[in-house]
């Protein structure tokens, strides 16, 4: 089974709001998968403290990085991407 990580934009959405489209994704992917949850409800730290722990606790065990709406206009998801790239993770958009 297949470990999914997800990026995308988070800034200025509610949380049900981010969970609503990563639920949408999600339902997209046709074979089975493990997420990997780097939706920290619990974690108070800033935006590099967010980017840095979502790489390591999410981007760096995936198996496919699944990249939702416009990514490319927020910089963690940019960061995220490049290195998917850089390390061969393959990358799905949504």
């Amino acid at each position: 089974m297949k470990k999914v990580f997800i990026s995308q934009p988070m800034r200025d959405k509610s949380s049900e709001q981010i969970l609503r489209e990563r639920d949408g994704a999600l339902a997209k992917i046709e074979e089975p998968f493990e997420l990997i949850d780097t939706f920290f409800k619990d974690f108070d730290g800033n935006k590099l403290e967010f980017l840095g722990r979502s790489i390591s606790l999410g981007l760096a065990k995936a198996d496919v990085a699944v990249f939702i709406g416009n990514w490319q206009e927020y910089d963690g998801c940019r960061c995220e991407h490049f290195i998917a790239s850089q390390y061969k993770i393959p990358c799905v958009y949504f």
